[in-house]
């Protein structure tokens, strides 16, 4: 049995990617903003720390933090499944690597989570370092994925 995938559904299946990897940069944005703002709210104190706990920014990091964990995994395997059902192949580069990469850092910074729970700042200070290399790597991504989908586009 043979399923062979109409013509329309692989070129527009390129662009899921892209889209959804932008919106999760925002999303990592944000995420960087809960995370100072549960900085702030740990070094603050008397009436400004009560006011800073009203916000539950801690529980809104650690929500955000794994809806990116989820979506960056699962958009990343699925970008690469795609450009493989269109090409017959994986493009080996460093947008390839740099994703595959990022995939590592955000495991690895999720995986800290029980450590900072219990008060570890080795923990603390090794999550803020990658979160930073990730935002970092993240925004390069974007810039190298628009060369992609442009390319792609001059294809048409």
């Amino acid at each position: 049995m043979n399923l062979e995938i109409p013509e329309s559904v692989k070129f527009w299946s390129q662009f899921i990617h892209p889209i959804v990897m932008w919106v999760l940069l925002g999303t990592t944005i944000y995420a960087l903003y809960l995370g100072l703002k549960i900085r702030k709210t740990r070094t603050a104190e008397g009436e400004a720390k009560k006011e800073l706990i009203k916000g539950k920014y801690n529980d809104k990091h650690h929500k955000v933090g794994s809806l990116l964990l989820s979506f960056m995994v699962i958009g990343s395997i699925a970008a690469m499944a795609v450009t493989y059902i269109n090409n017959g192949k994986l493009f080996f580069g460093p947008h390839l690597l740099a994703g595959l990469g990022m995939m590592a850092i955000i495991a690895t910074s999720a995986s800290l989570t029980p450590f900072m729970q219990k008060g570890q700042n080795w923990a603390r200070y090794s999550h803020i370092a990658l979160n930073v290399s990730l935002v970092g790597l993240f925004s390069w991504q974007a810039v190298t994925g628009i060369q992609i989908v442009q390319k792609i586009l001059s294809k048409m």
